[in-house]
């Protein structure tokens, strides 16, 4: 009892050696310090730190495309303010500024207006194909064997790597009146597919869907590889066929990356340039299938005004700036995360 009460000690003693016992508030105030200092000094690096970092490490890649993209633009937007033909480029004449006048003669022209409404509808069945063709391909992957799966991916990147050029000539071969193979599994006799309007914008379109479904494909399956098992298993299990799964489970899921891809096809696809001169002969029969970038080609180099093809190259490019900014805030008001 006594070595008890000796190691404990007398009461006061006790209460007067032992530190005192910190209250919240204490602690609190400690911390902060001055009403105000810590947290607005937080406030300020955090600001630094956040605001300035991630451009520091873009700033390469962004002087990259500064040079390579800002620099062509801003020429072509200033070519397109001037007359600017082969006598001005020959030193012949001074180059005199137009003003809009490119981009009046351009909206007056009526061949203009026929362009652009056919490069519309031949880039809108360019894109809906492709992802229709690469998004089927893509769900068929995930239920085929090792092998099938191997031969159909050196399949579809064979024709994603076979430049333009070339696998425009292999079909423009394939769908020759005379020797093409196509004609005789048909039936057709000598039908020449690039000699009507729409058979030629038909047979361009397979050779753009050909040439642009891989990256559809092999994108879209890398998303559905990344779906949780266990959400398929339950579709599957409640009796969804596979349209359903695609609609209601992987489409929703996959449209982070669906809106990739989408964006990519009609940038491709409305730019579309070597399939559509090559297969048609540089636009076809009295520039029946030309398109902008075709049109933009003639006016230039074919007629020597390069301010009017500069004006249908701005012309394009604020076209598609729109569509995908558009895309992107009808997105954005769905609640979706870009």
């Amino acid at each position: 009892m006594r070595r008890k009460e000796r190691s404990a000690g007398p009461p006061g003693l006790a209460a007067e050696h032992l530190p005192a016992a910190r209250t919240p508030s204490d602690g609190r105030a400690r911390r902060s310090g001055p009403p105000g200092a810590r947290r607005s000094g937080a406030g300020r690096s955090g600001r630094v730190t956040g605001g300035w970092t991630p451009w520091l490490y873009l700033a390469p890649a962004l002087l990259v495309l500064g040079g390579l993209l800002g620099y062509p633009i801003w020429q072509l937007g200033l070519i397109s303010f001037f007359r600017y033909t082969q006598a001005q480029v020959s030193g012949g004449e001074p180059t005199t500024f137009e003003g809009f006048g490119n981009y009046t003669a351009l909206f007056g022209d009526p061949q203009f207006w026929q362009v652009l409404l056919a490069t519309v509808l031949f880039a809108t069945a360019c894109v809906v194909s492709t992802l229709a063709v690469g998004c089927a391909l893509a769900v068929l992957l995930t239920h085929v064997r090792a092998l099938p799966r191997l031969a159909l991916m050196l399949a579809a990147l064979g024709a994603w790597a076979t430049p333009a050029v070339t696998g425009s000539t292999v079909w423009l071969f394939l769908f020759d009146p005379d020797f093409g193979p196509v004609n005789r599994m048909l039936g057709l006799g000598d039908h020449a597919w690039t000699y009507g309007r729409l058979s030629a914008f038909f047979l361009v379109l397979l050779e753009v869907v050909w040439c642009s479904f891989p990256f559809v494909m092999v994108t879209v399956y890398a998303g559905i590889r990344a779906v949780p098992a266990e959400v398929l298993e339950a579709a599957c299990l409640d009796g969804a066929s596979q349209w359903r799964v695609w609609r209601s489970v992987l489409a929703p899921m996959l449209r982070p990356i669906l809106v990739v891809v989408t964006i990519q096809s009609v940038i491709w696809d409305f730019k579309v340039f070597t399939q559509i001169y090559v297969m048609t002969n540089g636009g076809g029969i009295a520039g029946q299938n030309l398109v902008l970038n075709v049109y933009a080609y003639q006016q230039a180099f074919a007629s020597s005004q390069y301010g009017l093809g500069s004006a249908i190259g701005v012309v394009m490019l604020l076209i598609l700036l729109a569509v995908t900014l558009v895309y992107l805030r009808l997105l954005r008001r769905q609640g979706e995360e870009l």
